[in-house]
């Protein structure tokens, strides 16, 4: 076991851990933009309020080449091996103010037998980016992002207990992910919209976001009525919502089909209890 305790040591543990080995980080702010690539590894704090790894990459941002980051080269942590747990601490992107900045990534998952629990991830709008990405990106930033961040490979992934808070399309991508008992939080935008979930499920794929036991709650300040539950980023995406609790802030209709896309036509979206007003596209579980 590796105890870190100071923010020079931690992206140094990081590259030298062994498969399997567990890295435990003391109580304080590690602020650090730092990646996994060793598979098996454990992440441990101190406590989601207490152990914190934050940074403040944006989409917009220009970096040392003049190239803007583009939303998946902004996260705070970013998990690129497989069978990585982390535990008891969050993970923070500040940068704030998306409808200037763009998209801010705190986390990215582009791991199989993912684990998290009792964490807290904050963001705004894209918070967490579960992998792989959708075939057309794939091919789209075949010279733009490196390779760890564009293979075709069945992630899946599990959250427990944890805190997911964000603005717009806040959890998204093409993992096979479920959330059990987890706080799902809507923070105020200036915008005045909201979408929890964009899930872009490829066809083949018949795992997508499933929420188990969650509850989507808000913000002091977000209007009632403006936030939903999910919206297809791409044809075929899935999602389940099962024994959730919603507060005021979540629109009756509680999906939205992407702007002016027919995705409603392909979307695989599910909740049950199925709520009275929602859209005719949504189906219920049995």
């Amino acid at each position: 076991m590796l105890e870190i305790t100071s923010q020079a040591g931690f992206q140094k543990a990081l590259n030298e851990a062994r498969p399997g080995e567990t890295i435990r980080l003391a109580e304080g702010d590690y602020r650090v933009k730092a990646a996994i690539f060793t598979q098996g590894v454990t992440l441990e704090g101190a406590g989601a309020d207490r152990t914190r790894i934050c940074w403040d990459d944006y989409a917009k941002k220009l970096d040392e080449d003049g190239v803007e980051y583009n939303t998946f080269r902004t996260w705070t942590l970013a998990v690129c091996a497989d069978g990585v747990t982390l535990r008891d601490l969050s993970i923070i992107n500040s940068s704030l103010h998306p409808e200037e900045k763009g998209q801010e990534v705190a986390l990215t998952v582009y791991g199989d037998r993912f684990t998290m629990e009792r964490c807290r991830l904050t963001s705004t709008q894209d918070t967490l980016f579960l992998g792989p990405l959708p075939d057309d990106l794939i091919e789209r930033y075949d010279d733009f992002l490196p390779r760890f961040l564009r293979l075709s490979k069945t992630c899946a992934q599990r959250f427990a207990d944890c805190l997911i808070e964000g603005t717009v399309d806040f959890i998204f991508g093409c993992g096979e992910a479920v959330f059990e008992n987890c706080e799902i939080r809507s923070l105020c935008d200036a915008r005045g919209i909201g979408y929890a979930a964009a899930p872009a499920h490829e066809p083949r794929q018949t795992r997508g976001f499933q929420f188990q036991n969650c509850r989507f709650t808000m913000e002091d300040g977000v209007t009632p009525g403006s936030i939903y539950l999910a919206r297809p980023w791409r044809d075929f995406g899935l999602c389940e919502f099962r024994d959730c609790t919603y507060g005021p802030h979540i629109s009756p209709e509680g999906f939205d089909k992407w702007n002016d896309t027919q995705r409603d036509k392909t979307a695989r979206f599910y909740e049950t209890p199925f709520a009275k007003g929602r859209v005719s596209w949504v189906r219920c579980l049995d």
